[in-house]
């Protein structure tokens, strides 16, 4: 800031409007600008100026994460319900590949009791195989 005379005169935060802060918050923010481009840009001088303005009112925290905004009940129980249809979904999906694998389960089964009928052949494993036997009666 400058008066009539041409001497430079220090701003203070009292200065700054809250819309003229919203605006470049936002520009920092959205990552059109960066602080000291900003800071160059506007003519803000204080190093921390801008910072400050993004802990009072911007969707930043320090470390420029996004803060966890509170959401209000409504929000919360339409995200439920959306997570509870889901979730019916993905059950009524799952329960008929289920179905699916136990039919496959059953047919294959009775393909098995047919093919030995047919070819008089065991092709389940009814005892244990011979290397096991043996072993077992070594250990007796």
């Amino acid at each position: 800031m400058e008066n009539k005379e041409g001497q430079y005169v220090k701003r203070t935060q009292k200065d700054y409007t809250l819309a003229f802060k919203l605006q470049v918050v936002s520009e920092v923010e959205n990552g059109e600008i960066g602080l000291k481009a900003a800071q160059r840009k506007y003519g803000i001088q204080g190093d921390n100026t801008i910072r400050t303005w993004i802990e009072k009112h911007g969707q930043y925290d320090k470390s420029y994460k996004i803060r966890s905004m509170k959401k209000s009940p409504e929000q919360e129980l339409m995200e439920l319900r959306q997570q509870m249809k889901l979730l019916e979904k993905q059950n009524r999906r799952l329960e008929k590949e289920l179905n699916q694998a136990d039919k496959k389960a059953l047919f294959f089964d009775m393909m098995i009791d047919i093919a030995e009928e047919e070819f008089q052949i065991p092709i389940r494993k009814k005892s244990l195989p011979e290397q096991l036997i043996n072993s077992k009666k070594k250990k007796k």
